[in-house]
């Protein structure tokens, strides 16, 4: 296929959009639609894949789609394409959350660094034996912050309290009419589906098991207290600023460029989002933060056991599934 005038063939932008599904999303519904132009690749969300009664408020689907639109990026990058975004370019399509303008040879350094992890990189709902350094902490601290995110690394007192919103989370969120209804169909797929959590991906319990301790809930979320109380991993908390839907979407940018270079690094990563699907919890998260910013998500970051194995893989729907 002939190259456009950004002097990358469509093929090319099309294989980008393949590796920008990896990303992590909300149950693994993988809620976006692309659209592929000479020169530019659009991302819209999809309605129909969003939880109605797990994220009332479209929070869960716009960091999702953040998230993919930063691996859209790493992926155009990985192949020496540089990019401009616009973030909700048409007023009249609440769907249309970004285009992607590609330009051949001007990719960022940075981002194609990354480009490895982008298959590298699975929620790893185990226990961690070890969290990160400080150090750490601040490099990634600093790429959070280049798309206008704060992330704060949580200890003490503050994690213990961290520690008991989710858990209430978890009492509570059962309690949202259809929301028990909405996860049993994104955690029991049918056999060979390309999208929810398959129970693979989810640590199993009872003694014969090392994360028999962890709860069995989908999505890169932990439901209960007793699973972070032996776990060693840092727990932190992304934050923006304000919370209207542009603050949102860079969340899930900033989430996933977090992600990366964890993973870049050799850690394990866990998101975490229960307990900012209720108002009552995710205002007592934003006190444990230091009360800076509006709480995104929960991001859990360590070295997993020594001998835990391989991360399986979640599933993804082709790429002629998600294209317009």
């Amino acid at each position: 296929m002939s190259a456009t005038s950004s002097g990358v063939d469509v093929h090319t932008l099309e294989g980008a959009v393949r590796r920008a599904t990896r990303a992590p999303s909300v149950h693994n519904t993988q809620p976006w639609r692309w659209r592929v132009a000479p020169g530019r690749i659009d991302l819209h969300a999809d309605p129909d894949r969003r939880l109605v009664a797990t994220d009332p408020d479209g929070r869960d689907l716009l960091v999702s789609c953040g998230a993919a639109l930063e691996y859209l990026r790493v992926a155009l990058a990985g192949v020496g394409a540089g990019s401009r975004t616009t973030r909700f370019p048409d007023a009249d399509d609440r769907y249309h959350l970004a285009t992607v303008t590609v330009r051949a040879g001007h990719a960022a350094l940075d981002d194609a660094n990354l480009y490895a992890q982008l298959d590298r990189r699975h929620s790893d709902r185990r226990p961690y034996d070890a969290g990160i350094p400080a150090q750490l902490v601040r490099t990634l601290a600093r790429r959070a912050r280049t798309f206008g995110a704060e992330l704060v690394a949580v200890d003490g007192r503050a994690r213990e309290a961290l520690v008991r919103a989710l858990d209430d989370a978890a009492t509570g969120q059962p309690y949202r009419p259809g929301y028990l209804a909405e996860l049993l169909v994104w955690t029991h797929r049918y056999a060979g589906a390309r999208d929810g959590v398959p129970c693979t991906a989810v640590p199993k319990a009872g003694p014969d098991h090392d994360a028999g301790h962890l709860n069995r809930f989908p999505a890169g979320t932990l439901a209960h207290r007793t699973a972070l109380e032996p776990d060693a991993g840092t727990l932190c908390v992304l934050t923006t600023a304000a919370d209207d839907r542009t603050d949102r979407l860079r969340a899930g940018e900033a989430a996933a460029a977090v992600l990366l270079a964890a993973t870049a690094a050799g850690y394990a990563t866990c998101p975490l989002s229960q307990a900012l699907e209720l108002e009552a919890t995710r205002a007592r998260v934003q006190v444990a933060a230091g009360a800076i910013g509006h709480p995104q998500l929960l991001i859990r970051i360590g070295r997993p056991a020594e001998y835990s194995g391989p991360v399986p893989e979640t599933p993804r729907r082709a790429v002629s599934n998600v294209l317009f």
